[in-house]
């Protein structure tokens, strides 16, 4: 039996689950024989035990139990949520991919890209990156910095793009909870943006609403991806859905006419279920992977562009983003998929050489 352990993000946001979902999917098509998947947090500050990332610990187990590791996907290279002991990575003897890893920048009071106070310092990166046997960047510009590093890596997208490849299990809602319309929040707090566009996403958020209704979209309610968004959501008069299961999480995507996101792991999802989806975003991981997509001119800047003239005029072309998505699963999606897959093949042929 083949043991690969996964390293990756296990904090509070739902997207991490749909993230490695997708993962194990691309893992289940590279590995033709039994194997299992032991999922380790890639940091200690979420989780009661002490047991995370690359440590001494951890590396240890990997190399007396395991066959290979994957570090990923998610936004790694930031938030101080990779734990990397470089002694431990040095020791490591199994074969290593990284998968799908982010390095994003936020806007300054200026309106300027600069680099987050947390992220992982280049040198940290780069003995990453040099260890790994496969590195596959999520977006371009994640790519381009590592690129600028002088280390080889592949711009692999989001595996949650092709979340409708993988059997689906439909968890059964209430018809209440079929909506017309989801709007996933974050918690202004949260964004890494100036403080006056925090101000602002509740009036927008409300404008929105005003909106939607107006369109004909009448059963609306906010999505939670991460439990500190609910006092966020509750402060609005309107039912919102919060769940810890990815399969709930998934099922409420599915039955919505439209999702209107600031979250990027409910937009890609619903690219791929084919339900219609309005982007919002506010630091350059979201728009670098829009970019990676094709879709930089569906994307919402909140911070360079009115939110509700943008939402309404996305609401009024809708048709727009379907031809679009047809047009790019044909020609440029397949091409992010591919470059997955044969990572993910490469890293299975390195496993079963080494066992």
């Amino acid at each position: 039996m083949i043991n690969i352990f996964s390293i990756r993000p296990k904090g509070f946001n739902i997207g991490n689950d749909v993230i490695y979902l997708g993962l194990n999917h691309f893992i289940r098509m590279a590995f033709k024989n039994n194997f299992n998947v032991i999922s380790i947090p890639a940091t200690s500050k979420y989780e009661s035990q002490k047991k995370a990332g690359l440590s001494s610990q951890t590396v240890y187990e990997i190399n007396q139990f395991g066959h290979g590791a994957i570090i990923g996907g998610g936004n790694l290279y930031e938030n101080s949520e990779l734990e990397i002991d470089p002694v431990a990575l040095t020791a490591l003897s199994r074969p290593l991919m990284i998968f799908s890893v982010s390095r994003g920048k936020i806007y300054n009071k200026n309106l300027q890209l600069v680099d987050r106070t947390d992220v992982m310092t280049d040198a940290k990166i780069a003995l990453l990156n040099t260890r790994a046997n496969i590195s596959l960047s999520r977006d371009i510009a994640t790519h381009d910095h590592i690129k600028s590093l002088g280390i080889h890596t592949v711009i692999g997208g989001c595996p949650t793009l092709f979340i409708n490849e993988m059997p689906q299990h439909v968890v059964p809602l209430l018809d209440s909870d079929k909506t017309d319309a989801l709007i996933s929040i974050r918690t202004p707090s949260l964004m890494s943006v100036p403080t006056s566009f925090q101000y602002q996403v509740r009036e927008d958020i409300l404008g929105i609403i005003r909106l939607l209704k107006n369109k004909g979209y009448h059963n609306i309610r906010l999505l939670c991806h991460d439990h500190r968004d609910i006092p966020f959501a509750d402060s609005f008069n309107l039912d919102y859905l919060y769940t810890e299961d990815v399969y709930t999480y998934l099922t409420y995507l599915r039955n919505t006419r439209l999702a209107v996101t600031y979250r990027l792991h409910s937009f890609v999802p619903c690219l791929s279920l084919g339900i219609p989806t309005i982007k919002i975003s506010y630091d350059q991981r979201a728009i670098s992977m829009l970019e990676t997509l094709k879709l930089s001119d569906w994307n919402i800047n909140m911070v360079k562009q009115n939110v509700l003239n943008e939402v309404e005029n996305r609401l009024n072309n809708l048709k727009d983003l379907n031809n679009l998505c047809n047009s790019l699963k044909k020609n440029s999606w397949p091409n992010l998929r591919e470059n997955m897959f044969k990572a993910s093949e490469r890293f299975a042929k390195l496993v079963l050489e080494s066992t």
